[in-house]
């Protein structure tokens, strides 16, 4: 960014690449094949990372709403969504992947699937056999790390960037259940842009195709709205406008990201704040929030 800019373009994100629509082919292909679908949420963007169209594609399946990296969110908003979701039918169960916590969960409410699966199966005169689950979710929502927790060892891969996992595959997770894991997915439209800048904050849009003054000057806008205090105390910013020059000034100065002659270097101070962001330096957040009518 130009030191002489005055603020920050608003761009429209889209992020679709081929191997998205391609997972979900193959997704519709094996439908027949599954018996449960673990859907994957975000718990700091409960709605955000929620696939739009996913009732589309796996139909009338049972289905478990697994909200992770739950140590991280505003567990008092994150909380009201789990509320929310349960009066809509879901079964949620929220997990720490950390510490592997209601991990267990999963497992049981899938046995209950199983067991129900099984007992159709015997009245037909059939062998009881492992259930098959497929697991969903965005970009970056932690489901090689969830995998590896109900594994209970390393099995699948772990990326910190989108687009990790290039590829359906089958795990076996438990004795009695198999799992099929999927490509993170997005939908064709980002139409909501307030989701999709969420969705590039927490790094399920990938990053190359972003530009970083936005998603920073995006941070730091839902952070003065949701978490003011967050923000004074990693940056000493007590008040925020639309100018962002004078904000960046006083991070830059802060943090010694100054380039020759002490002039405030805007990149830099960019990265600087995706980088805190990522690395959970605001503290716990939630940057979705319920509407007065749900």
């Amino acid at each position: 960014m130009a030191n002489e800019e005055k603020g920050f373009q608003k761009n429209i994100i889209h992020w679709y690449p081929g191997h998205m629509a391609k997972t979900k082919r193959e997704i519709k292909e094996k439908l027949n094949l599954i018996d449960i679908v673990y859907e994957v949420i975000d718990a700091r963007m409960p709605r955000s990372s929620k696939i739009v169209d996913i009732d589309d594609l796996i139909q009338d399946k049972p289905k478990l709403l697994i909200m992770t990296k739950y140590d991280l969110c505003d567990k008092s908003e994150t909380d009201k969504f789990i509320s929310y979701y349960e009066s809509l039918g879901y079964q949620v169960i929220p997990v720490d992947l950390m510490k592997g916590t209601n991990v267990h969960k999963i497992i049981d409410a899938s046995e209950v699937i199983l067991k129900e699966e099984n007992d159709k199966r015997k009245e037909k005169g059939l062998k009881p056999r492992n259930i098959r689950a497929l697991i969903l979710g965005v970009p970056n929502a932690g489901k090689s790390t969830l995998i590896n927790r109900l594994v209970g060892k390393k099995s699948a891969g772990v990326g910190n960037k989108p687009g990790f996992t290039k590829s359906l595959s089958w795990i076996r997770i438990h004795k009695n259940i198999d799992l099929l894991d999927t490509p993170g997915i997005l939908w064709p439209k980002l139409e909501d842009q307030e989701a999709a800048h969420i969705l590039a904050s927490f790094s399920s849009i990938k990053e190359e195709i972003l530009n970083e003054d936005e998603i920073a000057s995006f941070i730091l806008k839902k952070l003065y709205e949701l978490y003011p205090k967050a923000l004074e105390e990693r940056y000493g910013i007590c008040e925020l406008d639309d100018d962002l020059i004078e904000v960046y000034d006083m991070i830059a100065s802060r943090r010694g990201a100054l380039s020759r002659g002490g002039v405030a270097d805007y990149e830099r101070v960019s990265h600087i704040i995706i980088q805190d962001f990522k690395n959970g330096y605001f503290g716990p957040v939630t940057f979705d929030r319920l509407t007065e009518k749900e």
